[in-house]
């Protein structure tokens, strides 16, 4: 993996065949940002494509997400590093990514979206039972660090034992096999992009649990006078994907959630027409609203902001102001 320091703030107008990518310095973030860099590099033989990790908050504490704030935790330092022009793109999970961006930044490119459900992962000693949400036994001790599938799970499994987890994915799976867990609740598309996929029990549908906004999807950020940087990620991103995320990152703008509220949405595109469905639930299961809409995909935001209207005309604010 070529990385390298960056040499301060300088101007792109002098650079216009060097980029540098922006990364947080995890594993899973790493294989993301270089599979852009060998992309763009592929695209571009001329450029001069290094990658710069970038230590973010969220990586920094050891405190959970809902006890630190998840807005932002792991995207601000990437973008304070955008805008003091110490790198030229910053490559995040697009889940990350706040739907608000600071007024220079722009995201200029959603890339292929990987596998956007989440996935069941269980202990290797259950690994031939139960595959599935409804088949974990009686009191299954189940780890997730999101509110959004604790709150999916409590609704469908009211007997089941939730604790919250913590850790790169690797850390997760080792203290599922110790035994701390019979189950993991994870990405899918994290798992697949590490070379984890066997790992994967059963891919959890979304009739039985929305994804998160933007889940699977890959999200290129940079300044919005970067012209050279803007048109060198629009060759990576793909239409569809793009479309569907916007709807979903719509929709959670309109609620004014982000990524620590039990909010989830997944949209599909097909042909020229857009389906989404969006849900927002009471943390501790006891209510669920969801809603869907269709369109036009080039509406794609349009059809978001008024899915979100859909689901505070059923409840959900109460909801969301009871968290």
């Amino acid at each position: 993996m070529n990385l390298q320091k960056s040499e301060g703030p300088r101007a792109r107008a002098d650079m216009s065949d060097r980029f540098l990518i922006g990364s947080r310095g995890s594993k899973l973030a790493l294989i993301q940002a270089e599979w852009v860099r060998t992309q763009l590099a592929q695209l571009n033989p001329a450029f001069e494509i290094a990658i710069e990790v970038v230590k973010t908050s969220g990586d920094a504490s050891s405190q959970p997400l809902s006890v630190i704030g998840g807005k932002g935790v792991f995207t601000k330092e990437l973008e304070d590093a955008l805008l003091d022009r110490r790198i030229d793109l910053a490559v995040h999970s697009l889940k990350d990514l706040p739907t608000t961006l600071p007024e220079k930044l722009l995201i200029a490119a959603i890339c292929k979206r990987e596998d956007p459900r989440d996935a069941l992962v269980l202990r290797r000693d259950l690994a031939a039972t139960g595959s599935s949400v409804a088949g974990l036994k009686a009191g299954a001790l189940v780890g997730t660090s999101s509110p959004r599938r604790l709150a999916q799970l409590r609704y469908q499994r009211a007997d089941l034992e939730i604790r919250e987890l913590r850790g790169n994915v690797d850390t997760r799976l080792r203290k599922l096999d110790e035994g701390q867990y019979d189950a993991l609740i994870l990405a899918a598309a994290g798992l697949r992009r590490l070379a984890l996929g066997e790992r994967i029990s059963a891919a959890i549908e979304t009739s039985v649990m929305l994804p998160a906004v933007g889940q699977g999807a890959l999200g290129i950020e940079t300044r919005v006078d970067d012209e050279d940087a803007i048109r060198a990620a629009r060759s990576l991103n793909e239409g569809p994907t793009e479309l569907s995320c916007l709807a979903e990152r719509a929709m959670l703008r309109a609620l004014g959630g982000g990524c620590q509220l039990p909010i989830a949405a997944h949209a599909v595109v097909s042909n020229d027409e857009l389906h989404l469905e969006g849900l927002v639930a009471a943390v501790n299961g006891s209510e669920v609203i969801r809603e869907s809409i269709h369109g036009l995909s080039l509406e794609a935001e349009q059809l978001g902001a008024e899915l979100a209207e859909r689901l505070l005309s059923t409840g959900a604010g109460k909801l969301l102001d009871a968290f």
